[in-house]
């Protein structure tokens, strides 16, 4: 014992002599069960996925749970099943029962709550799906659900109706369904791989998929949609991104809710991402108890713009059974968007839309600056409520107010 702690007090006055700080634990090794877990571990995708977060039992020491809670939750998560990766869970904050990251993760008793207005499938996708997994509801565009796998299901997921049938795979034949149903619509240039999550698919069948889709002399641009630089960024590897790359052009898009999502772990993934010629586009929803205040929807596109992630769309919740508590009303989306204009970077600066029930598409929601016309012009306002007049081309005018001669007049 004298020994131990002679070295101990020995590596104390180094570290004082030398300057270096002493060892900081790691964010994770605040859990216990992560307590002994290094850098290489925690950083390896194949680690991660090993050790999802599955049952109210792997909650444990990540989330408290009182033993009447627990029993509440039970017929949820037997209802919405649950995955979350070590590396969200890090992320809660333990001690907030209403953390943003824990209210995107972990299932909640308001899911069970059904009010009247929500559906299974509130945007008709299957009526919609001429062939089993594809919607095609623009007439240039189509959607392939690829798989029903995700390494997180967020609680407020629009096909939370699929999770009822597992995780089942799509298989090769189901695909090739699909992408026969686009090699005979030539009017579809643009095709959005989506699922679950296609990026937690293997990498033969992954490349498989956009094998055949990149094989349509038609189709133009190839989209994923995907959570996994949010929540799984290793999984962004050399090797994921050479299969994206080989077959590009490819835009990503992506959903961070909440600026804490947005770690060095998945700026990083960005990096990769966008060096391998893959644009990274970010659609947010807007989520009650998340990011339904100004002060957060400002700082979560500033830290997506430092991380290199274009803020794309805006989307208002959809009404979707068991996601009705995650819903906030128009105004408020309307009031978000009101106070970041003209306060910040038009880059900053998502376009704000509503996927209309019934299969509709999307439809941007915008405030109107306009006030009226009058015979000078345009009235409006700007972000401050200050009224300006635009004034009208000389032309609509019914005579000029002052003529100037030219040497070359402009031709009528």
């Amino acid at each position: 014992m004298k020994e131990t702690g002679r070295a101990q007090m020995e590596t104390a006055d180094a570290s004082l002599t030398t300057g270096e700080p002493p060892h900081q634990p790691h964010p994770w090794q605040r859990i216990a069960r992560w307590r002994e877990i290094g850098p290489e571990q925690w950083h390896d995708w194949r680690w991660q996925a090993r050790n999802l977060i599955r049952t109210l039992d792997d909650l444990e020491g990540i989330v408290p749970l009182r033993e009447a809670e627990r029993k509440r939750l039970a017929p949820i998560a037997a209802k919405y099943h649950f995955a979350i990766t070590p590396h969200y869970a890090a992320l809660i904050d333990p001690n907030d029962p209403n953390d943003p990251i824990r209210r995107q993760a972990v299932p909640a008793r308001e899911e069970g709550c059904y009010y009247g207005n929500e559906t299974e499938d509130p945007l008709h996708e299957m009526e919609h799906a001429p062939v089993p997994g594809l919607t095609h509801r623009y007439p240039d565009r189509a959607l392939l659900v690829t798989t029903d796998y995700c390494y997180m299901y967020c609680r407020h997921c629009t096909r939370k109706r699929i999770w009822k049938n597992g995780e089942t795979p799509v298989t090769r034949e189901a695909i090739r369904a699909m992408t026969d149903y686009i090699r005979t619509h030539p009017e579809i240039r643009d095709a959005i791989v989506s699922g679950g999550d296609p990026l937690s698919l293997p990498p033969d069948q992954l490349d498989f998929i956009l094998g055949e889709l990149r094989s349509i002399p038609h189709l133009e641009i190839i989209r994923i949609g995907t959570r996994v630089p949010v929540v799984l960024p290793m999984k962004i590897t050399p090797g994921l991104v050479a299969i994206l790359e080989k077959h590009g052009p490819i835009w990503l898009n992506t959903q961070f809710n909440h600026p804490r999502e947005v770690t060095p772990e998945s700026a990083a993934a960005v990096d990769r991402l966008l060096r391998a010629g893959v644009p990274v586009n970010n659609q947010s929803v807007l989520l009650r108890g998340v990011n339904d205040d100004p002060r957060t929807m400002l700082a979560l596109n500033h830290a997506l713009l430092r991380a290199k992630v274009r803020p794309y769309y805006l989307f208002q919740c959809d009404p979707v059974i068991g996601a009705e508590h995650f819903r906030t009303t128009v105004d408020a989306g309307l009031k978000i968007m009101n106070s970041l204009r003209g306060h910040t970077s038009g880059l900053a600066l998502p376009t704000y839309v509503i996927d209309l029930p019934g299969g509709g598409g999307k439809v941007p929601i915008s405030q109107n600056y306009v006030i009226g016309e009058n015979e000078r012009g345009l009235v409006l306002h700007n972000f401050e409520g200050k009224t300006y007049t635009y004034p009208s081309p000389a032309r609509a005018a019914r005579s000029p107010r002052r003529r100037v001669e030219t040497l070359d007049p402009v031709p009528a």
